[in-house]
């Protein structure tokens, strides 16, 4: 359906060497947009999703830099602009994870995750923000987590769910500001998806408990996010603004 397809828009997408970023970034191309992948070289991936989208015939470029950098993400949608036209799409994925006991974490743990996946968003968004609003134009979407709702069973990780909790929050916040300029910003929640990170061999264990937790049975692949994210993108939901859409499987009803 034609409300659903972004011909026409320019995206960015952070953390779009692998996993969900990856897959949301290939989405948008499938999608009819053009798209850049915005990242760490030291991750590596960004080159493959560029050459993958370029296959799928929309246009690609591909940038290097830290999103906890201001410099970083203005020269970097500096260059969108310049090479693919006007940033109407922002998808914010890049963020860290980890597991540690809470009375024994070292300050620097939770504020390294909380940099990243806090001022890191806030500093994304306040830079695509600019660009969009000044065009009454524009869809942020912010990749958060089930975790941001609930306190996954077992898992010892304050800094991470209490930095998604945050990145929900800060979203409904920015689209309150931002609703009647013409900016609508979002968020998708995914529930245990089987990532690059759920792969290892050390974590079999554990990826077992998260398909016994999910109703549904399974972990979701990195592409069962690329819909819900091209839905919020889309003229389909123009009419939505503040959103934390939850991709988990049943699991948050548990």
């Amino acid at each position: 359906m034609d409300l659903f397809k972004l011909g026409g828009d320019v995206a960015l997408v952070t953390g779009a060497g692998s996993g969900i970023g990856q897959a949301i970034a290939i989405g948008l191309a499938e999608a009819d947009a053009d798209v850049a992948c915005f990242g760490h070289t030291s991750k590596g991936g960004l080159d493959e999703t560029a050459h993958r989208i370029a296959a799928l015939g929309r246009k690609a470029l591909v940038l290097t830099g830290t999103v906890t950098s201001q410099s970083d993400l203005a020269a970097a949608i500096d260059r969108v602009e310049s090479e693919l036209g006007a940033l109407t799409v922002a998808v914010n994925n890049a963020g860290i994870a980890g597991s540690e006991p809470a009375e024994t974490m070292p300050l620097e743990t939770w504020q390294k995750v909380h940099d990243v996946n806090v001022a890191g968003v806030f500093l994304s968004c306040q830079a695509e923000a600019r660009k969009m609003l000044v065009r009454g134009k524009g869809s942020i979407i912010n990749i958060a987590s089930m975790s941001g709702t609930i306190v996954n069973r077992g898992l010892t990780q304050a800094h991470y769910n209490s930095s998604k909790a945050a990145v929900i929050h800060m979203s409904k916040s920015f689209a309150m500001e931002w609703a009647d300029r013409g900016l609508r910003v979002n968020v998708v929640s995914p529930g245990y998806t089987l990532t690059p990170m759920n792969k290892r061999p050390e974590v079999a264990e554990e990826v077992k408990i998260f398909k016994r937790d999910t109703p549904m049975g399974r972990m979701a692949a990195p592409e069962e996010m690329v819909g819900p994210t091209v839905f919020l993108a889309s003229r389909a939901a123009s009419f939505v603004t503040g959103l934390d859409l939850i991709v988990d499987g049943g699991h948050v009803c548990w």
